[in-house]
């Protein structure tokens, strides 16, 4: 229990610090005092540029983090299997390539970039899940059905993008991890739709617990195997999506955290979904702040900055634990 509790205060405090150190960090700097000022009188010329453009970014890479690393937590309940993640078995990809067709084709219709991006992601997930299913879920075999998902979905969107002009620039607005220039806009859609698909996933706990079981001990106790399956993978989905069409393509985040998190706090989702939250949030902050400063005046994106830290950490995290997902 100790070990739970202080694996929620710090990641917690850590959160907090990087998102005020990233608040005060950047080609303009000011003091905690002064944007705090700034920020309630509205007068300090500075505060108002940080507020405008900083800001935002922070709070999309916060909730894009949340998103993703429990989409992750949720598609490896569904699916049974470890390496489950939106990155990888295409959800993100589908995601990507729906928004890309309607910025592309139907810009008039911006607005509905998040519905059309939750249709692609659906409509991936879907595909990979039927095409998995012989006799029961086989791991590997939806992983390497996924990993094919997500390579078609990704050579329809590069040639979409190679038919230039216009639409070389819409794609690389959807699928660029780079989170300069989001508006508040942004940050609006992307909280409401997050904000809806954590608090879901806090409600399908259980749910969660019971697919880690073999689906007979399940229906034993009286669960609902597919209704299970199906809610827990809409929110998934929802959640994975809507990180894709803000904050663009974050592979790996919805494998890394998670593992962590099974690590620190254990397998239960009671848990284990709100420290993904956590953790996924300060990553993607933790990532985009490195990303803004390491190289400044210029940026390094990122998604390089997440698999700069999380493969190595990764391939450590599996090396010492001989158990992964309760298996």
């Amino acid at each position: 229990m100790n070990k739970r509790f202080f694996s929620f205060i710090i990641v917690i405090a850590l959160l907090i610090i990087v998102f005020v150190q990233s608040a005060l960090t950047g080609s303009i700097q000011v003091t905690p005092f002064e944007l705090l000022r700034g920020l309630f009188t509205g007068a300090d010329d500075n505060v108002a540029i940080i507020k405008d453009l900083r800001i935002p970014r922070i709070l999309i890479a916060i909730f894009a983090g949340a998103a993703l690393s429990v989409a992750g937590v949720l598609l490896q309940a569904v699916m049974r299997n470890p390496l489950a993640d939106p990155g990888i078995i295409g959800v993100s990809a589908g995601a990507s390539f729906m928004s890309i067709v309607l910025i592309a084709f139907f810009p008039t219709l911006f607005f509905f970039v998040p519905l059309f991006a939750f249709l692609g992601g659906a409509i991936a997930f879907l595909l990979v899940y039927s095409m998995s299913w012989k006799s029961g879920l086989d791991p590997l075999r939806m992983i390497l059905i996924g990993i094919a998902i997500n390579a078609l979905f990704t050579g329809l969107s590069q040639a979409i993008g190679f038919s230039g002009g216009g639409l070389t620039q819409s794609m690389s607005q959807v699928t660029t991890s780079n989170l300069t220039m989001k508006k508040w806009s942004d940050v609006n859609t992307i909280v409401l739709y997050s904000s809806i698909g954590l608090v879901l996933s806090f409600f399908v706990f259980k749910w969660c617990n019971y697919l880690a079981l073999e689906d007979k001990t399940a229906k034993s106790l009286g669960v609902n195997i597919n209704l299970a399956r199906f809610v827990i993978a809409l929110i998934a989905v929802l959640l994975a999506s809507i990180a894709t069409a803000i904050a663009g393509m974050f592979a790996f985040v919805g494998l890394l955290v998670p593992h962590i998190g099974r690590t620190l706090v254990g397998n239960d989702h009671k848990l284990l979904i709100p420290f993904s939250a956590l953790a996924g949030a300060l990553l993607i902050l933790l990532a985009d702040t490195l990303g803004r400063v390491l190289i400044a005046p210029n940026e390094i994106p990122a998604s390089i900055i997440v698999a700069v830290i999380g493969g190595p950490f990764l391939i450590f995290m599996l090396r010492k634990s001989d158990r992964i997902y309760g298996y």
